[in-house]
């Protein structure tokens, strides 16, 4: 019973880790945003591993700069249901866009909020 268990908690996690990669290809492939988000992650992490002091400021440097990868994911899903909805203007469906924009725009700004604090302070 435990080898029946263990195969199908198996699967389960190579399907869902498939899932999100499918999701992160379609992230990257429809969404400028996110592909320029990528390319400065690939430099800004190795330099928060390299320039934070203690394990913990090398987590928040490089750790701030992954949650704006996340929170445009989720921006992006945001915007593909409103999409997938209908194409006519509707007040929620803005907002819903304009929310998700500024969760972007907030994860943006702690990027630089605990990169000034780390590095300059």
């Amino acid at each position: 019973m435990a080898k029946c268990t263990s195969n199908i908690f198996h699967r389960r996690i190579v399907r869902s880790c498939g899932y999100s990669l499918q999701g992160l290809r379609a992230t990257f492939r429809e969404e400028e945003a996110f592909r320029v988000e990528v390319i400065l992650a690939l430099l800004l992490i190795p330099l928060g591993l390299f320039l934070g002091g203690t394990g913990v400021e090398k987590a928040l440097l490089a750790g701030s700069v992954v949650l704006v990868l996340i929170v445009e994911i989720l921006n992006s899903a945001i915007e593909n249901v409103v999409d997938r909805l209908g194409s006519e203007q509707h007040k929620l469906s803005g907002r819903a866009k304009d929310q998700g924009s500024a969760a972007v725009f907030l994860s943006l700004l702690f990027v630089l909020l605990v990169w000034g604090l780390i590095l300059f302070l």
